[in-house]
């Protein structure tokens, strides 16, 4: 092969011979590539000729010469340079934003404050009556927000003017605190004989409260070291929330409006389980039905923590706690957590802090998991059916009551390192942004959900099985229908009597008792819902021997008992979570656990003893005007007490029916017994 000025054998360039001083010019006709800018030392001649020919190819033709490096620097150069001028004025505004920050920050502030302002007026302007809870909200909010500007900026000022009142406050206090309790005990004393006089049934739960905390007492590691001041203002603490929210007006419509808004709240997450599953399976399925609440609620809770917002309450709650109480912040801040949420995300506040804490310490947090319910959870037992305001105000009632009964049953014995430590500091998570706190609370609470409906599927297969080997074991002896409930029924029964239930609902009191102790709260409010639901429509009570629902005092003390997750268990639950946090101690976490559970099964119990002492009875109102008023298309549980009144009012003589009292004077009452007896039956029937 000859080409032009060179003289290249045909096997030379098969082989490609190494030419350093080769330089390549492509003049001819079928090889019209340019010359190469840079030298080719060391480059065999057939791979020079592959990279020409391929720079021809990807050009479609003659290019100009290859960019060398140091152009191309320039080049990209003289686009940074463009590039930066023309970001120039952003870059200004953001370094006149950056040293201006905190003017901007008060000028954003302001406007939006004035812009709710205004909102505000216009909504009270229009209907006060409407936005009645719009003026409670913002005035709580600017309470507190006045007050965190007033320890700010007035905090130095005024506390050495109130220096010299603490001064004589502690001078006075040996004898002004046993002035305080014999106040408070003739109070109460006072108030118990008045109250229990027009409902004596009332003192049953007073002895069964008393019980409990006496039979704690015998079951105490150290008798002698027991916190007494722990454990009075626990259970005053305690006995004032409920007094507040079952006893007194403000507070029974407050947390009536509290968990009428958690209800129509957690209606939305029909929204989202609708367009996965459909309509029909979240009708018709639990799992479909149910379960999704959690993962809404979860989302929610993760939301608050990356605001912030359920760690100010958190922190609120325990600072009363802790100065009430005289525990320390590390136990104090876990226990208040447990309002909210669940005994293995509780530990999660203190986490740092689990290696050096005391075993008096550690059995308080674990007795708070125990006595308490999660949030997430909770919004499952509301959909169920069970009474909002009441799951609400016993998650509140159990903070206190599971501190002093913790240091009344373990008490603290050993020198804490936190005692006297003014606060715990809190994280408010990893996440960047509002998104990733929502999507990680969801994601979160798949686990959740999947380890909820597994145990269910667990449990109640469990229990069909117990209750058919019962029965075949009864069957033996000539015993029909024995099952698990039936054996917690007589066990149980003489415990829900002492909380103050009737002694013809305790029966079924005790079986939810012991179907939440020996497997779960779940499985125990779904057949309380059940029993609620039966009442609700105006069913029999009776159907034969067996009982269709329970009174509605007794739905409250059942709902207070079955308000934690003090079951069998959760013993698993509970050490699986703190021993991944703190492994070395995994032996004293064992230690205190089976105490831990029955100090929450007992203050569960406790609550459930307040609720049946501060219960006020419904009243069913004036039953001729309902009579008056309804179609008897349908029953209710008004309907069935005023079809009882009415069954009892009548009398039978001489084939001849007639009424006593006020029905007497009604012309409708043979007509109003008539549609009684199509759904109701009695001997006037």
């Amino acid at each position: 092969l000859e080409m032009e000025g060179n003289q290249i054998t045909l096997d030379s360039l098969e082989k490609g011979t190494d030419n350093p001083a080769f330089s390549f010019e492509a003049s001819s006709p079928s090889l019209p590539f340019p010359s190469l800018p840079f030298p080719l030392e060391g480059a065999p001649v057939n791979d020079v000729f592959q990279g020409e020919k391929r720079h021809y190819e990807e050009c479609g033709g003659p290019c100009r010469p290859l960019e060398s490096q140091e152009e191309r620097r320039e080049r990209k150069g003289r686009f940074y340079s463009y590039c930066r001028k023309a970001l120039q004025p952003a870059s200004k505004a953001k370094n006149c934003c950056k040293a201006h920050a905190v003017v901007l920050r008060r000028v954003v502030l302001g406007l939006l404050g004035v812009a709710y302002l205004c909102y505000f007026i216009a909504a009270c302007y229009l209907s006060f009556q409407r936005a009645l809870a719009l003026v409670v909200m913002t005035a709580v909010v600017a309470f507190f927000i006045c007050w965190e500007v007033f320890k700010k900026h007035c905090g130095a000022k005024v506390q050495p003017l109130l220096r010299p009142i603490g001064k004589c406050f502690q001078k006075s206090w040996p004898w002004l605190k046993w002035l305080l309790w014999v106040v408070l005990l003739a109070g109460l004393i006072v108030w118990l004989a008045l109250d229990t006089g027009k409902n004596p049934e009332q003192l049953i739960s007073l002895g069964g409260f008393c019980f409990l905390v006496l039979f704690l007492f015998a079951c105490s590691k150290h008798h002698r070291a027991v916190s007494w001041r722990a454990v009075f203002w626990g259970l005053g603490l305690e006995f004032l929330l409920g007094l507040f929210v079952l006893r007194t007006t403000p507070g029974t419509q407050a947390f009536q409006w509290l968990g009428d808004q958690i209800q129509y709240f957690l209606g939305y997450t029909t929204a989202g389980s609708s367009f996965v599953f459909g309509n029909t399976l979240i009708q018709e399925v639990f799992a479909f039905q149910t379960l999704p609440i959690i993962v809404f609620f979860s989302c929610v809770m993760s939301i608050l923590y990356y605001l912030g917002v359920m760690q100010w309450l958190i922190l609120k709650i325990s600072w009363l706690l802790q100065v009430s109480m005289g525990t320390t912040p590390t136990e104090t801040l876990s226990v208040a957590g447990n309002i909210f949420v669940g005994q293995t995300e509780a530990p999660l506040l203190i986490r740092p802090y689990l290696p050096d804490m005391t075993l008096s310490e550690i059995h308080a947090v674990m007795t708070g998991g125990f006595s308490t319910i999660a949030g997430s959870v909770m919004g499952a037992y509301i959909s169920f059916g069970i009474d909002a305001a009441s799951l609400i105000a016993a998650s509140v009632m159990a903070a206190p009551c599971a501190l002093a009964m913790s240091k009344l049953v373990y008490p603290e014995v050993e020198e804490s390192k936190f005692k006297g430590k003014a606060s715990i500091h809190l994280s408010s998570g990893e996440e960047q942004n509002i998104l990733e706190a929502a999507s990680n609370g969801a994601a979160t609470s798949v686990g959740l959900v999947a380890n909820i409906a597994a145990n269910l599927i667990a449990f109640l297969a469990v229990l069909e099985f117990i209750n058919a080997a019962l029965r075949w074991f009864g069957e033996m002896v000539d015993i029909e229908g024995l099952t698990f409930q039936v054996i917690c029924s007589y066990v149980l029964m003489p415990v829900a009597f002492l909380m103050g239930a009737d002694w013809a609902d305790s029966p079924l009191v005790a079986e939810l008792l012991g179907i939440k102790i020996f497997l779960n709260e779940f499985v125990a409010y779904q057949q309380l819902a059940t029993y609620k639901k039966n009442r609700e429509m105006g069913l029999e009570e009776w159907d034969g021997n067996r009982k269709q629902w329970i009174s509605e005092r007794a739905e409250s003390i059942t709902t207070f008992a079955l308000c934690g997750f003090a079951n069998l268990s959760s013993i698993g639950i509970s050490l699986g979570g703190l021993t991944s946090m703190v492994p070395q101690r995994k032996g004293d976490f064992a230690s205190v656990v089976l105490r831990a559970l029955l100090t929450g099964i007992c203050v569960s119990m406790l609550n459930a003893c307040l609720a049946g002492l501060l219960h006020v009875p419904t009243q069913v109102g004036d039953c001729t005007i309902f009579f008056t008023t309804t179609n008897f298309s349908s029953t209710s549980y008004t309907m069935y007490t005023c079809c009882k009144q009415l069954f009892a009012s009548s009398v039978l003589q001489n084939g001849t029916l007639s009424f006593m009292g006020s029905w007497a004077e009604q012309a409708e009452s043979m007509h109003w017994l008539r549609e009684c007896c199509v759904y109701y039956n009695h001997t006037s029937c």
